[in-house]
């Protein structure tokens, strides 16, 4: 009879790992949605690895696709995926993306902010500002006659993107989405970090913007922070801890 009883409950407990499993993974608690931001001389599909992670863990993302062209242009790119999540959400920046989420991090529906090796400016800066104060060691960023800037394709692996794969990064070279000067020297006027709550990922090998500046913008800004030795595409070599940063954001923030 006991045999018999266990066997039951041994078919009960498997039945109901299986419909679980079935279901998929389990619904995040906290913020639901992610809306992560690239940052400049790239595109949304470097967030994939972290993109695959997120929805693995039942997180529903969306990667937004400033163009770069003007400061008012990326954040109108920026504001329309947060405004298409229909719900708060947690938003995400690279390099760049930091200046933007900085101003597009007002939209109420935003809970919460993640720098991954950003840009956190306050008011009245601009990214030209934080790099000029303590340089980058790269010296491979160059404007040219259209007011865009480049990094020269020789030196592209070697100051952006030096621990992914070197096939990736000489395609990411070759297709690299130049910044507008508008872009590069807009000045925050109403850095959201002052008023949510907010995370960052240092890159400490970074060579595009100084470890130093990341250190003291996330200081600053009072960020929860991690730091992995990295060059400047963190979310790309280390997908996992990036997407643990977001996640932490997600379940620890409130939704306004």
């Amino acid at each position: 009879m006991k045999k018999t009883y266990w066997v039951v409950i041994v078919a009960v407990l498997m039945g109901a790992a299986l419909i679980a499993a079935a279901a998929g993974p389990a619904s995040p608690t906290g913020i639901k949605n992610v809306v992560l931001v690239h940052g400049a001389f790239a595109d949304g599909s470097g967030w994939d690895a972290v993109t695959k992670i997120l929805e693995k863990d039942g997180y529903t993302v969306s990667v937004a696709q400033p163009p770069e062209t003007s400061y008012a242009d990326d954040q109108k790119y920026t504001k329309a995926a947060i405004d298409a999540m229909g719900g708060p959400v947690v938003l995400v920046g690279h390099s760049y993306g930091g200046s933007i989420i900085t101003e597009a991090g007002n939209d109420p529906n935003v809970a919460a902010l993640v720098y991954i090796a950003a840009f956190a400016l306050d008011e009245g800066e601009s990214c030209a500002s934080i790099e000029t104060a303590v340089p980058q060691a790269s010296k491979a960023f160059k404007p040219d006659s259209n007011g865009n800037w480049w990094i020269e394709q020789d030196h592209f692996v070697a100051d952006f993107a030096a621990d992914i794969p070197p096939a990736q990064a000489h395609f990411m070279a070759i297709a690299q989405v130049p910044i507008s000067t508008d872009s590069f020297t807009h000045k925050v006027t109403n850095p959201a970090w002052k008023n949510k709550p907010t995370w960052y990922m240092v890159a400490g090998s970074d060579r595009s913007i100084n470890p130093i500046q990341e250190r003291m913008m996330a200081k600053r800004a009072n960020a929860k922070t991690v730091e992995v030795n990295s060059s400047h595409v963190a979310y790309m070599s280390h997908p996992k801890e990036a997407a643990k940063l977001i996640e932490e954001a997600a379940t620890s923030a409130h939704a306004n």
